[in-house]
């Protein structure tokens, strides 16, 4: 096709044209009024005897300059043996593609999780994992395309917690880790995972061992918990009865905010915890003290709420409404820590065996035997032992002081 035989039309020209049809400025390229007066560019052409015709734009979206620009690339393609249309329908399929592909670590963190949540069994790990994403990692990179994240990143997040929040810090970048290599197996990313530990990140990061302060949980000297607990029946709220039955319970306050009058046998006096809110992911079985259902007879019973322990929406307290409760009462101790003041009772009080006391703690005894002679045995024992220690909580001892106590730091995990 001769260079003569292009640019036939003018800007002129095509605004005076009013009649339907297809009208040529040459080498393909058409200018088309349609039936309903739209006015298109279009490129015609032969490839392998069938004959196609490809949309450029509408005009005057598209001007006269750009339709010719847009039709010399198809001649270009057409040359090669390459069909224009089989062309731009590839790329567009590519670059839906690459949209598709294109998500942000925070949307691929939603959906790794959301993958995986099924298969742990505890459901406050996933907790765990949303709650550090959410406030160490999606604050630096949630909204950054997950195929862009390099090392860079992932030292602005780590560094500032490594020496701090040790124990902390190495699990995110565990979970860092897990969610990268489910990108890349999914296609969202390419090449090396910048928050690998061997070979990578061991090389720049001190090493966890090494620098990791044990995070214990300050406990109340047991002689104390008479006292501390006719001041904790004095405060009101939710959030003082839950911690009043984790104490006389000697129970995790995950397992106590989690709660549900479903768990509770008033009629046998037992706290049936199912697996799936258990740190060990065992069924654990806790006999309940006369004061501990006294307690539970006392708390309302709201229709529709299943949580012993509901805040005003009807759901699971959080965490922090047991701490501030022992804020309030100006107490430098922890709501974990008084499962250390249960252990230290019972070992340094009670001639209770210690497989019965880390029974009663929910441990998991790392000899075999001893373990499955606990399953099955000690059920009337740890009875004894809980009536017991509700009958030490209910007693002021007379060398308790009356001033907060900034104890000892110990720990029952």
């Amino acid at each position: 096709m001769g260079q003569r035989t292009l640019h036939r039309l003018s800007a002129t020209k095509i605004s005076s044209l009013t009649e339907r049809g297809y009208y040529a400025d040459g080498g393909g390229l058409y200018f088309r009024i349609s039936q309903y007066n739209t006015r298109l560019w279009a490129f015609r052409y032969k490839l392998a005897g069938k004959a196609r015709e490809m949309g450029l734009g509408a005009y005057p979206d598209v001007t006269l300059k750009e339709a010719r620009e847009r039709a010399e690339k198809a001649r270009k393609l057409l040359h090669d043996n390459i069909d224009p249309i089989d062309q731009r329908q590839a790329a567009r399929s590519a670059m839906l593609a690459a949209r598709e592909a294109a998500l942000t670590f925070e949307q691929c963190a939603v959906a790794y999780i959301a993958m995986k949540e099924p298969e742990w069994k505890n459901i406050k790990h996933g907790e765990q994992w949303r709650n550090t994403l959410t406030t160490y990692a999606y604050p630096v990179i949630g909204s950054i395309l997950v195929a862009d994240i390099d090392q860079t990143h992932i030292l602005r997040i780590l560094e500032p917690i490594w020496t701090t929040k040790t124990e902390t810090a190495s699990r995110l970048r565990g979970r860092l880790e897990n969610i990268l290599d489910y990108a890349t197996v999914r296609g969202y990313r390419e090449g090396d995972n910048p928050a690998r530990w061997r070979g990578h990140l061991d090389k720049i990061l001190a090493t966890p061992s090494k620098v990791a302060k044990s995070e214990h949980h300050a406990a109340l000297p047991y002689i104390h918990i008479g006292e501390f607990m006719a001041q904790l029946r004095q405060q009101p709220g939710m959030g003082a009865r839950a911690l009043e039955f984790a104490i006389i319970t000697a129970a995790r306050s995950g397992e106590v905010r989690g709660a549900t009058w479903g768990e509770i046998d008033m009629d046998q006096a037992v706290w049936i915890i199912p697996d799936n809110r258990m740190k060990a992911g065992r069924e654990h079985r806790i006999p309940l003290s006369g004061t501990a259902l006294e307690l539970l007879r006392l708390l309302p019973r709201i229709e529709g709420r299943e949580f012993l322990f509901p805040n005003s929406k009807g759901t699971a307290l959080s965490d922090m409404t047991l701490t501030a409760v022992l804020r309030r009462m100006k107490q430098q101790v922890t709501a974990h820590g008084f499962r250390s003041t249960f252990r230290d009772w019972a070992g340094e009080t009670t001639a209770y065996p210690r497989e019965v006391i880390e029974h009663a703690l929910a441990h998991q005894l790392k000899d075999k035997a001893e373990a499955a002679y606990a399953r099955g045995t000690l059920f009337d024992k740890r009875r004894r032992l809980m009536d017991d220690w509700a009958k030490y909580c209910a007693t002021v001892h007379a060398t308790a002081s009356v001033t907060p106590i900034n104890s000892a730091r110990r720990m029952a995990g």
